[in-house]
């Protein structure tokens, strides 16, 4: 009875969290998606508004998940390309050590990864030769272009770097907004945690958290929680 209390009051301080950032915000009740229907609690001047209740334990089953990763240090791929979620993500993403896209997603990242691995590769190279002075042999002119062609490379790729195979999980911030990423997710057998709100399609999303996609302080909260999540599970590795 103790542990059903302990779960009830954990929730009730997750939803007073979510409902203080405004993760309650959905969309207008003309885009809400059929899916989501019985996550919205109420509509209020034609806004839906999100069960936070039900949001917190889709938060808890994505928190376990993610924790489960961190136990055994897998990799998340986090992706934002909003302008809200942008920094929230790379800021995230970096602080675990993780790979990240904030710029336009890539058609075949995951789908055809052994090309994108490529690219990644020569952003490394390039990168490694510059500091070593590797690129000393090569002309001015020849520098110049090289370094015009990795400069477009570093920015779709650079939160990339390091990431040597499919991710165990990849994290979206808008699944609707980057819906290509969730798709190729699916495709690729990557399991999906996703922050959506009101207007997305769930159904083929493992982990899905209904909840505002749009706002700053709701998406940093959301992406912190899955950090720390991801955290907890590294802490409870015994120590060998």
């Amino acid at each position: 009875m103790q542990k059903v209390n302990n779960t009830k009051e954990n929730n009730d301080n997750i939803v007073e969290q979510m409902f203080k950032v405004g993760a309650h915000y959905g969309y207008s009740k003309t885009r809400r998606h059929p899916s989501l229907s019985k996550y919205i609690f109420t509509t209020k001047n034609k806004t839906d508004l999100i069960d936070l209740e039900k949001t917190a334990v889709m938060l808890t089953d994505a928190g376990a998940f993610i924790e489960s990763l961190g136990v055994k240090n897998g990799v998340v791929l986090f992706v934002g390309t909003k302008p809200e979620a942008k920094v929230i993500v790379k800021n995230v993403a970096e602080s675990l050590g993780m790979p990240y896209v904030v710029e336009r997603w890539i058609g075949g990242t995951l789908s055809n990864f052994t090309e994108i691995k490529k690219r990644i590769n020569e952003l490394e190279n390039y990168r490694k030769d510059s500091a070593t002075g590797g690129l000393d042999k090569y002309t001015k002119k020849e520098r110049v272009v090289m370094a015009k062609k990795m400069e477009k490379l570093a920015r779709y790729y650079s939160g990339l770097i390091g990431l040597k195979k499919a991710p165990d999980a990849i994290f979206i911030v808008d699944a609707k907004g980057e819906h290509i990423a969730e798709t190729e997710s699916r495709k690729s057998g990557v399991p999906v945690i996703a922050l959506v709100n009101s207007d997305s399609n769930i159904k083929n999303i493992p982990y899905p958290i209904v909840g505002n996609d749009a706002s700053i302080p709701s998406i940093k909260f959301f992406t912190e929680a899955i950090s720390d999540a991801y955290k907890k599970g590294q802490t409870s590795v015994p120590i060998k």
